[in-house]
């Protein structure tokens, strides 16, 4: 009995924090091949997504790169017919909208999660049941100081599932707010999020679920080593082949 194809994967941000962590163990798995690495630093390597797949073929291209390339490096590799995972920050509810149009239309398929820890899934899927039974809350984004994008794509995602669930209940509406209505941060999806940006974060978020006489409070924080996103990016790869449109979430590919 022949041994299936290795999954051919592109890694673009491959000389990245996570990237290059993504890439060591897409080499050291069986049934993977890193065939290809985009870094604009590394003359080793492709200097764009479209360079990289128009050269080599690939199955999957994994994004770890900027919030202000990753939506245009992931419809090269959907006009290309490549399978995408996405754990690249700064692309909207819009985005991912039209990314699965595209996607659909070509017949392939794109995993994306604002992170692809299994803790923070856990927290996504956590969020979700207590939007179920508690009705209000609001999302704290915690990141680095250098950090451009705003939200983190774990508190959009965080604050668009919650948001599938209901609109959370406020006593006194956004727009009424006397004095300066930014302090009440960002609404996304119906939910306020407010971003800290500060040395010593990598990435952390929280969301604060309110009731009479009670709270409940469900943080996830990053440390400093990309360690626990290689495993749900490794998932990701070996799920998105075969799917059809926008998966968003590690937390989908769970059960």
């Amino acid at each position: 009995m022949s041994r299936a194809a290795a999954i051919r994967v592109c890694v673009a941000g491959v000389t990245g924090w996570t990237g290059r962590a993504v890439a060591d163990a897409i080499r050291q798995a069986e049934d993977l091949e890193l065939v290809a690495g985009v870094s604009r630093s590394d003359p080793a390597s492709y200097s764009s997504v479209a360079e990289a797949l128009d050269a080599v073929p690939a199955d999957v291209l994994v994004d770890y790169t900027h919030a202000a390339v990753v939506k245009e490096n992931v419809a090269g590799a959907i006009e290309r017919r490549v399978n995408a995972v996405v754990g690249s920050s700064g692309l909207s509810a819009a985005d991912y909208d039209e990314l699965d149009a595209a996607a659909r239309a070509h017949g392939v398929g794109v995993v994306a999660a604002g992170n692809f820890s299994l803790t923070a899934a856990v927290l996504l899927r956590s969020a979700v049941e207590a939007a179920r039974h508690l009705e209000a809350w609001e999302v704290i984004d915690y990141a680095s100081a250098t950090k451009p994008d705003a939200p983190s794509g774990t508190a959009r995602e965080v604050a668009e599932r919650v948001g599938e669930v209901r609109s959370p209940a406020t006593a006194v509406p956004v727009e009424d707010v006397v004095g300066a209505r930014e302090a009440r941060g960002a609404t996304v999806a119906g939910s306020q999020v407010h971003c800290v940006r500060l040395p010593s974060f990598v990435v952390s978020t929280e969301i604060v679920f309110g009731a009479a006489g009670e709270r409940l409070s469900i943080r996830h924080d990053a440390g400093e080593s990309p360690a626990p996103y290689v495993a749900g990016t490794l998932l990701a790869i070996r799920a998105v082949v075969g799917r059809i449109g926008v998966t968003r979430g590690l937390d989908r590919l769970l059960d």
